[in-house]
């Protein structure tokens, strides 16, 4: 795999925790390459167009990018960038590890879930919306497939061996949605199958939910469907406190974006205050889908240590320091 990599900045605060990703990136030591291209409001100051092909090219040329937060504007292009991105690399998988970090607003210290969401279908395709004339009526299908259910949910199974994890939880609401959500329940029970060696349950959305909430560490590996996954894996994000902590990865079999979840905080940007922490675990995820497990490891090592410490903070994780202060703070720790 190539070392060169695509930078997208993102909006609003995108481009301040862009820089500390980079700057920690370069203090591991990870070799890295950086193209960067535009997307967003500054694409379509630039380019007139908040995707511009220029920039598909180069992530397809590269095969990984990572990113920061996007803003789409309303009535204007896509519904959502995030989502058209996914749709044109058929980034099926979405990755989301939660995973508790001392010093946060978390009220657990021992949550380590990874929540992998079907990326491409379901709730979220564009296909079959409606709306009448006088707005009193809309619609929308949702359409899943069985090639999509088994990648998924094949894809959940060979991280918990790969990741040495004991247990896979398939969610669902095939009880009340019995064509799309139980074909999703009837493809998870096949699979489960050829993983003997993975403890398989299955579990309603609902009761998930409640779940997560009352008794969290009975949950290792959640997989599920596209809108029931957005739910989740924020809900997951609040239980180690907060979006600001919560990186995702978008994977497909010949591209992958890695992401910081949260939005582009319009009203920080600019102060220099943006905490950059979900964007580089992100770019901890990217290191290792690109082999470099060990470098991964050091990055996540010194957030601890800086946590830990409470050494050079940003205002959401009780401190006053700016974001260059605590990535300095990381960078000390690599060193």
């Amino acid at each position: 795999m190539s070392n060169k990599i695509t930078i997208i900045n993102g909006d609003g605060i995108g481009p301040e925790i862009m820089e500390a990703t980079l700057r920690v990136l370069d203090a591991v030591g990870a070799g890295l390459e950086y193209e960067h291209v535009d997307a967003g409001l500054m694409a379509l100051e630039k380019h007139g167009n908040l995707l511009p092909e220029d920039t598909l090219e180069t992530i397809a040329k590269n095969k990984v990018c990572l990113k920061g937060p996007l803003t789409t504007p309303i009535g204007k292009g896509f519904s959502s960038i995030n989502v058209a991105l996914r749709r044109h690399f058929k980034l099926y998988a979405n990755i989301r590890p939660a995973i508790t970090f001392p010093g946060t607003k978390s009220k657990f210290d021992d949550i380590d879930i990874i929540t992998v969401r079907e990326n491409t279908e379901g709730a979220y395709r564009q296909e079959g919306q409606f709306i009448n004339e006088d707005r009193t009526v809309a619609k929308a299908e949702i359409v899943i497939t069985r090639e999509a259910c088994e990648n998924i949910i094949r894809y959940a199974f060979d991280i918990a061996v790969k990741a040495n994890r004991k247990k896979v939880t398939a969610v669902h609401k095939a009880n009340i949605m019995k064509t799309v959500s139980g074909l999703f329940l009837e493809v998870a029970e096949e699979v489960a199958k050829d993983y003997p060696q993975i403890e398989f349950n299955t579990l309603i959305v609902d009761n998930t939910c409640m779940q997560l909430v009352m008794n969290p560490q009975q949950f290792d590996i959640i997989v599920t469907t596209n809108l029931f996954g957005d739910i989740i894996s924020d809900l997951c994000a609040g239980l180690i406190g907060g979006l600001g902590m919560a990186p995702g990865a978008n994977i497909g079999t010949e591209s992958a974006i890695f992401e910081a979840v949260h939005g582009s905080a319009p009203d920080i940007a600019g102060k220099k205050i943006a905490n950059p922490t979900a964007l580089i675990l992100a770019a901890a995820l990217m290191l290792e889908h690109m082999g470099m497990h060990d470098k991964a490891i050091n990055i996540r090592q010194a957030i601890r240590g800086v946590l830990d410490d409470k050494d050079r903070l940003t205002g959401d994780l009780g401190g006053s320091a700016k974001t260059s202060d605590f990535t300095d703070a990381i960078i000390d720790r690599l060193k």
